[in-house]
């Protein structure tokens, strides 16, 4: 059986290829880019099981801009579905975007081992105030780290 390490690094590479798959595939079909694939490429750390990443829009376009999309719009056709950002009521309570960002929910892979609780908190602040969002309390990697699971 394999260790509990290697399956996290496989299930990293796995979510990263696909991430940069579906990355490619909306630059393919129009969708211009506000950073460079070169800037983005070489933020991405040596070590599979962490992002090294910093601040909210990067991050959302180096990890979750490949199934939600750039503008946000998210997808509903072909291999599956990625819920729309937009305007969406579900992000009013800064909780719950970070949750599902620690925890993954349905499809979406919990990226709580990958990230650190000021990146969650900059993710989570950029999709709150972006794609016609308002919200305007702003989550702190304080909150996040209380939302964290209690270590044994």
């Amino acid at each position: 059986m394999p260790s509990a390490s290697l399956i996290a690094m496989i299930r990293t590479v796995s979510t990263a290829a696909l991430c940069g798959a579906l990355s490619l595939s909306a630059v393919a079909q129009g969708v211009a880019p506000r950073l460079s694939d070169a800037d983005l490429v070489a933020s991405f750390s040596a070590t599979p099981s962490r992002f090294t990443q910093q601040g909210g829009e990067v991050l959302y376009r180096s990890i979750c801009a490949a199934c939600h999309m750039p503008d946000g719009n998210g997808a509903r056709t072909g291999s599956g579905m990625f819920p729309s950002l937009r305007e969406n009521p579900r992000l009013a309570a800064a909780a719950y975007p970070a949750l599902v960002v620690l925890n993954g929910l349905h499809g979406m892979p919990p990226f709580g081992h990958q990230l650190d609780d000021q990146q969650i908190a900059d993710v989570v602040n950029h999709v709150r105030t972006q794609f016609g969002n308002r919200h305007t309390d702003a989550m702190t990697a304080v909150a996040v780290k209380a939302l964290r699971p209690a270590k044994p």
